[in-house]
């Protein structure tokens, strides 16, 4: 992925408005594709408040709930959603002693 170039976003705009052409206006901003271009003409125009801004992403999302759900895979291993590893802060190597209760299975940290 190509290293992000800072842009002075009003300049971008009045030149765009100047119509001047694409392969000087790369040229000028140091992009070497018109991809880059396009996203910063975007980005200009969205912090210039001309059009409303993306709303999305990774950030844009809500929470998955932590699924409980374990599953034992075909060589009797259980496996344990990453997710709720984090959430009972369990680290990576750590050893546990393995319990049958009342209520199952539970584990004990060795």
């Amino acid at each position: 992925m190509p290293k992000r170039i800072a842009v002075d976003s009003k300049q971008l705009l009045k030149d765009l408005e100047k119509k001047v052409p694409q392969d000087q206006l790369m040229k000028k901003y140091r992009f070497k594709t018109s991809t880059q271009l396009k996203t910063a003409i975007a980005n200009a125009t969205m912090a210039a408040g001309l059009i409303p801004e993306l709303v999305g992403g990774r950030a844009g999302r809500k929470a998955k709930e932590v699924s409980k759900k374990v599953k034992v895979n075909s060589r009797g291993s259980l496996i344990i959603p990453k997710q709720l590893i984090s959430l009972a802060g369990l680290k990576v190597g750590q050893s546990f002693e393995v319990r049958k209760s009342k209520a199952g299975l539970s584990l004990k940290k060795v």
